[in-house]
């Protein structure tokens, strides 16, 4: 499994705390990998729990950073799935120094466009872009 179906699978977990209370999350990330679909990932379930556990130990402060940098939005406002792929792109981009910040803003418009709005990847990568910029001046 590449890269890019690992994020994927780490987007579909995480989008799975927007339904279920903090508490619930580790019987969630269980019956995740229980699933037909994932019986067979071996190795790559660690890499995809633990880059999860991760960004969902981050959710506060990314949710906190995104409030601030976003003119007349906020995380309350955001649909599910941009709110999801942000937190993905912003914690890759800002705590993992091994994915460039221009393949963390591609892969999260491509996500937002697969799984979000006609918008969605737009928006997705209006708000990375400020942060880039934000953070590169």
């Amino acid at each position: 499994m590449g890269r890019h179906e690992q994020r994927e699978q780490v987007f579909e977990l995480l989008f799975r705390a927007e339904f279920n209370s903090p508490e619930d999350m580790p019987e969630q990330v269980q019956l995740f990998f229980e699933d037909e679909e994932r019986a067979g990932l071996g190795d790559v379930s660690e890499v995809i729990k633990a880059k999860y556990q991760k960004i969902f130990d981050k959710i506060p402060e990314l949710d906190r950073l995104l409030n601030e940098k976003t003119e007349r939005w906020n995380t309350k406002r955001f649909g599910k799935v941009e709110l999801t792929v942000l937190r993905l792109a912003l914690y890759e981009i800002l705590f993992d120094n091994s994915i460039p910040e221009g393949v963390a803003i591609d892969e999260a418009v491509t996500i937002a466009k697969k799984y979000g709005q006609d918008s969605s990847g737009a928006f997705v990568n209006g708000v990375l872009a400020k942060f880039v910029k934000k953070e590169n001046e």
